[in-house]
């Protein structure tokens, strides 16, 4: 199975197709939150278009697991079919207890001691716009980055994906992996 990661969309179909076209056929796809609004300290991109990336997700043919970011709104909700609305989405798949979460309202620490209660293989999370994997009392944290509005240094859109027992994600410009680890 084939789980793309993906997070901090914020209104950018572009970014959307960009990701999904690096990431190649999926089984399911964990969006970490910020779905369709730029955020008051973001800049709109030229490809901003919220609407038009409702109707592409609301259309997408495989499943999609979204987590609330600190940008996504009631309103935003009324336009998707998919509920973005809660702050963690837990996944059973594959063998895997995934959380996903934007990551915006607690801390690594607390979110790591609430994934290790849970039992929880890996947390998927957003917000910093950073791609990262690394683990951590024995839970793997993954940050996918964002695939339209990256802010890592050269800032390169990206998006990953879970496979084999391993993450990966992708430097969405040349379809390389940036960052890969054992799950």
């Amino acid at each position: 199975m084939r789980i793309g990661l993906i997070s901090d969309t914020h209104g950018d179909p572009a970014g959307w197709e960009r990701a999904i076209g690096a990431l190649g056929s999926v089984d399911m796809v964990m969006h970490a939150g910020d779905v369709l609004y730029h955020g008051i300290f973001n800049p709109i991109v030229s490809s901003y278009d919220p609407r038009r990336l409702a109707d592409i997700l609301n259309s997408y043919p495989v499943p999609v697991i979204h987590a609330r970011g600190n940008c996504d709104s009631e309103v935003d909700q009324l336009a998707l079919n998919n509920h973005i609305l809660s702050d963690f989405a837990f996944v059973f798949c594959d063998g895997l207890k995934i959380l996903v979460t934007h990551g915006h309202k607690s801390t690594e620490e607390e979110i790591v001691k609430l994934a290790s209660r849970s039992g929880i293989n890996v947390i998927h999370r957003g917000h910093t716009h950073i791609p990262e994997i690394k683990t951590v009392g024995g839970v793997t944290l993954v940050n996918a980055g964002s695939c339209s509005l990256p802010k890592q240094p050269g800032e390169f859109p990206t998006a990953g994906y879970i496979e084999d027992g391993m993450v990966r994600i992708l430097k969405l410009t040349t379809g390389d992996v940036y960052i890969e680890g054992k799950i």
